[in-house]
């Protein structure tokens, strides 16, 4: 049994998601507003504000603050490009 290459299609390209728009994904799946991640990660609601804007770059420190409180691997957020499965599995 030989594999055509006619009996492929290209796979559709995914959205790709900023780790600001993973991290307010994930805050309002929790239900949470920018203040009440705050108290769940000690990062301020100010500078929650500016990573989901992408305002600020995320860093690691922060990154693990972040996956604590949604209680997913930091990869999750620091690299949403490469983890959107996971990010609907966290959810």
């Amino acid at each position: 049994m030989g594999v055509k290459k006619s009996n492929f299609r290209p796979a559709k390209q995914h959205a790709t998601l900023t780790t600001g728009e993973v991290i307010r994904m994930l805050r309002e799946l929790k239900g949470w507003t920018q203040e009440e991640l705050a108290q769940h990660c000690s990062i301020n609601a100010k500078n929650i504000s500016l990573l989901e804007n992408d305002k600020v770059d995320i860093g690691k420190k922060r990154a693990e603050q972040l996956a604590r409180a949604f209680k997913v691997h930091p990869a999750i957020i620091m690299f949403p490009e490469y983890e959107g499965s996971e990010i609907h599995r966290a959810a």
